[in-house]
């Protein structure tokens, strides 16, 4: 028995096939990355400056910094809507100096305070977001993570200044 209606190479798949028809002069109104809330470059830094500094601060705070702050980064790339674009930008404006978790704390908290309070002016439902973005990245952080006393107190500490 011979296959003849079988072709005789695999994988090249044409993908015009999935395109959708177009009329001549039919345009299509479509806006890429389109933002609600309109952000200065300051309060980008300090939207990123908090979500990173949580996750650091999380990881700095474990046994398994790498981990942690590998399952928490992840996370935060997930984000959507406002806070995702910001998040997923990529710059070097993210400013934590800091050698203890201490110092890296007195930035990261009022960081997370700051931009609830400007994304809570600006659009509650992006702050919401922010708000459930971060939680997901301090649980996706912890799962990776022995539970242990300083990384619930950490966790704790990041979750009251989101709520502050």
């Amino acid at each position: 028995m011979t296959r003849t209606n079988r072709p005789r190479y695999r994988g090249a798949l044409t993908l015009t096939a999935f395109r959708p028809r177009q009329k001549p002069g039919n345009t299509t109104d479509f806006k890429e990355n389109t933002m609600s809330v309109t952000l200065t470059d300051q309060n980008k830094a300090t939207l990123r400056t908090a979500a990173y500094g949580a996750v650091s601060l999380l990881a700095a705070a474990s046994g398994a910094p790498h981990k942690a702050a590998t399952a928490g980064t992840a996370a935060l790339y997930s984000a959507t809507g406002t806070v995702g674009h910001v998040l997923a930008a990529k710059s070097k404006d993210i400013k934590l100096d800091g050698k203890t978790v201490a110092e890296l704390a007195d930035q990261v908290l009022p960081a997370l305070t700051e931009s609830m309070h400007l994304l809570g002016q600006l659009d509650p439902a992006e702050a919401e977001n922010f708000r459930g973005t971060i939680r997901t990245a301090i649980e996706a952080a912890t799962a990776e993570i022995e539970p242990s006393p300083t990384a619930t107190q950490i966790a704790g500490k990041i979750t009251a200044a989101l709520s502050a």
